[in-house]
């Protein structure tokens, strides 16, 4: 694995659906050992409140999660001030989170934290791109900030993580 410089802020849908569809830890454990070896590295970080969002699910991935050592920056005056200035720029984010359904509380912090650390924020969301739309998404805000953003699936090659494959073997 070739490591390339700089720092990535985690979204919470980059663990979740990694493991609830494509990167399952009982057909890829190599992906959740390299996220902790980044993380033992400085490289990836969670903002506290993506811990929070993904912890308080208490299922498998929060068990992993907490037992993980994956970096966790705590949500902190600085990261408040960033927070603020990206309302101030535009209070268009404030559509960032679905408080009617309690979900993607953490999605301005995420990239608070990115702007705090100078760091790229990593997401699986997608830019919504129709006119008047009241959707927003991370990547709408990240590049009216100025922040780099980029899916899970860029940051693997972008760090060049190779996954090795192997037959199980069978108990039979």
């Amino acid at each position: 694995m070739s490591v390339a410089q700089g720092v990535y802020c985690l979204d919470a849908n980059v663990l979740i659906q990694a493991w609830q569809k494509y990167y399952s830890p009982k057909f890829c454990p190599d992906y959740w050992n390299v996220l902790v070896t980044l993380g033992t590295q400085g490289i990836v970080f969670l903002p506290e409140a993506v811990f929070d969002e993904v912890a308080r699910a208490e299922d498998e991935l929060s068990a992993w999660l907490k037992d993980s050592k994956l970096p966790v920056k705590p949500d902190d005056h600085q990261v408040a001030e960033c927070l603020k200035s990206i309302y101030a720029k535009d209070p268009v984010p404030k559509y960032l989170v679905d408080n009617t359904r309690q979900r993607s509380l953490a999605d301005p912090w995420v990239i608070a934290h990115a702007m705090n650390e100078n760091a790229t924020v990593v997401t699986q969301e997608v830019k919504v791109t129709v006119p008047g739309s009241k959707r927003i998404k991370i990547p709408n805000v990240c590049e009216n900030m100025g922040i780099r953003c980029i899916n899970d699936f860029q940051l693997i090659d972008e760090l060049g993580i190779r996954f090795a494959c192997e037959l199980a073997q069978s108990n039979s």
